[in-house]
């Protein structure tokens, strides 16, 4: 190899090096994540802390579906038959909701676990979150249906349920009604739930950064603004002379 085409080629690597880094503008965050799920709203508001205390490159965030029970009957299923079927008795998952209560207090959270409160299957609010997120509203309606599930104990299993929530953002009730009986959305839904757990996400919360990194559970605020610290590129705060190497100017 000549020094020509040697010096030709590193030349070419560096720029393309340094192309890829000035490319590297934002922090692009998927996260798994289920309505049903306690500590992924827990985990949501930590991590809108975070975002709000960091002053770097902009921060994008991409929801992706999972289901913790894909099981649950289309009814529903009341409190105490969903907690006894899951844990085989009231005692020790009544104390785990008191933990969360606590935990829920300190980002914001009212989570209500009365005898109202009904556990449903999220493939269908799931259909709903995918075509929110093609009409741009996907983080406003994963917030609003997360609290209209742990907060303010709808039964988010109906269709009236779910038209008057999608009402507030003028979704009429046969557009919901035509989203919830759509298969192919379902399908979409699924798929993507089995891609992630091939990608080896069994659990969630799951945050995805810049498609590299994870991080598991409702960590608190300092780990996600660490987390940015780490994929950020350098923050210039200060120029003077300096020689290119890409350039040659000096």
């Amino acid at each position: 190899m000549s020094c020509r085409f040697y010096c030709v080629f590193t030349t070419k690597m560096l720029q393309i090096e340094m192309k890829n880094l000035m490319q590297n503008d934002k922090i692009k965050i998927d996260i798994v994540s289920d309505v049903a799920c306690p500590w992924c709203y827990v985990g949501k508001k930590r991590l809108e802390k975070a975002i709000k205390k960091w002053d770097g490159i902009p921060v994008e965030i991409e929801w992706h579906p999972f289901q913790l029970d894909s099981n649950i009957p289309k009814e529903g299923l009341d409190r105490d038959t969903y907690l006894t079927n899951k844990f085989g008795s009231l005692e020790g998952p009544l104390e785990m909701t008191k933990r969360l209560e606590e935990s829920g207090k300190e980002e914001g959270i009212t989570f209500n676990f009365g005898q109202e409160w009904l556990a449903v299957n999220t493939l269908q609010l799931h259909q709903l979150l995918h075509v929110a997120g093609e009409e741009g509203f996907k983080d406003a309606l994963k917030e609003r249906f997360m609290k209209a599930y742990f907060d303010e104990n709808l039964h988010l299993n109906t269709i009236d349920v779910l038209s008057s929530i999608m009402a507030e953002y003028d979704w009429s009730a046969e557009k919901t009604k035509q989203v919830l009986e759509d298969d192919s959305i379902a399908y979409a839904v699924k798929q993507e739930i089995a891609h992630y757990q091939q990608r080896g996400v069994n659990s969630v919360p799951f945050f995805i950064i810049n498609d590299k990194y994870g991080i598991s559970g409702a960590q608190p605020a300092s780990v996600f603004l660490e987390a940015f610290q780490q994929v950020s590129p350098l923050k210039i705060i200060s120029e003077g002379n300096s020689c290119d190497p890409v350039t040659g100017v000096c």
